[in-house]
């Protein structure tokens, strides 16, 4: 089984569980998934194949190449890209998803508004506010499901920072919080690392204000003081991938649906 179909289980296991479907769509939109096309692609535009199920417009997904193959019985054409780009994508449009059909225990059809909601939630990015913290303290009070949330999306954040603490912060204004401060971040992913902090939050079913993040030097006083009461999250070290060759794996050159 793979990570989506571990998530889709737990969902339909507990139907009433608002945590569990949380986790699934977190999981459908971090997941690479390949889009089944009509045709190989013209440049950058791409042309997804499409059904009808009850007036409803689908697209077909899959996140394995070879459930895509099992599929349509042969090699097809597809672009690779990840389920939050594609529903960017998709938002607005009135289009669906179909996930691994006939190919997998997470089959199942994805409506538009599900859709829609999941690209919109993506969307809610971090808001800046300045305050100056006077002492940080170990964290306390914090869901079990927020700390698991914030190593399931700082697993995923390769080669953005070296590690992250999460600890209780005091502001000189008298608030009390919490903070995931990020050491040494890679110049340009701060806003990445926000959203990534902010959808870990969010997928847990908390409210993505209720934990602050910064960013420090390891050289810096804060960072000592965060390695005394914080906890640690290492972020993975990147690894030299291979020069992207589908439509849809640079994530700064998105294909065009067509």
């Amino acid at each position: 089984m793979t990570e989506l179909d571990t998530a889709h289980a737990a969902m339909e296991a507990a139907p009433e569980d608002d945590l569990a479907r949380l986790r699934f769509y977190e999981r459908l939109a971090d997941t690479e998934l390949f889009l089944l096309l009509e045709g190989e692609p013209e440049g950058d535009d791409v042309t997804p194949q499409t059904f009808e199920v009850e007036d409803q417009t689908f697209v077909l997904v899959f996140d394995r190449i070879e459930r895509l193959t099992g599929f349509t019985g042969s090699e097809s054409p597809y672009a690779g890209l990840s389920g939050r780009m594609l529903v960017r994508m998709l938002a607005g449009q009135g289009i669906g998803l179909g996930l691994n059909l006939e190919t997998g225990p997470s089959a199942m059809l994805i409506p538009s508004d599900a859709v829609d909601w999941l690209a919109e939630t993506l969307a809610h990015g971090p808001e800046v506010a300045e305050a100056r913290p006077v002492e940080f303290t170990a964290p306390q009070g914090l869901p079990d499901s927020v700390v698991a949330g914030i190593d399931r999306k700082l697993a995923s954040a390769v080669g953005l920072a070296r590690f992250a603490y999460l600890a209780g912060v005091i502001y000189d204004t008298g608030a009390r919080g919490h903070m995931l401060a990020f050491v040494d971040a890679v110049e340009g992913a701060e806003a990445a690392l926000a959203s990534a902090a902010g959808e870990a939050l969010t997928f847990s079913g908390i409210d993505a204000g209720a934990i602050d993040v910064a960013f420090v030097r390891a050289q810096d006083s804060a960072a000592a003081s965060l390695a005394r009461v914080g906890l640690r999250f290492d972020l993975p070290e990147p690894e030299v991938a291979a020069a992207p060759i589908a439509p849809g794996s640079d994530p700064d050159k998105p294909p065009r649906l067509r």
